[in-house]
């Protein structure tokens, strides 16, 4: 079976519009980093390295200091697929990411999206 080609994909082509949705929605860059960070573990300068490589989407998780252990608390449907139960980890995490970046952008509270 073929890869998936979001695997491939340059994180750093996928961050603006994650950026453009919730700002669009009122929320901010700010918040959105805020959700990265607590899912991967990474710092703003851990980030920026991420982005100025154009790392793909398997080299952003490979290299995550740390997944939240929190995340396996994110249930949910993302584009009709229920992120509890995606089977390759790869896509479990970026199908998390995708469905905090979708509760930003619905309008939950910080606390709810990072689980607190």
């Amino acid at each position: 079976m073929a890869e998936h080609r979001i695997y491939t994909t340059p994180f750093a082509s996928v961050y603006p519009l994650y950026i453009n949705k919730v700002e669009r929605k009122g929320r901010s860059k700010a918040e959105l980093d805020q959700i990265i960070f607590w899912l991967t573990g990474y710092n703003a300068a851990e980030f920026q390295r991420q982005l100025d490589k154009a790392s793909d989407f398997r080299t952003f998780f490979d290299q995550a200091p740390t997944m939240n252990p929190n995340c396996s608390l994110i249930k949910g449907v993302v584009c009709g697929v229920r992120v509890e139960e995606v089977a390759d980890p790869l896509m479990q995490k970026i199908r998390y990411l995708d469905k905090l970046v979708d509760e930003l952008a619905k309008g939950r509270s910080m606390d709810k999206i990072l689980r607190v």
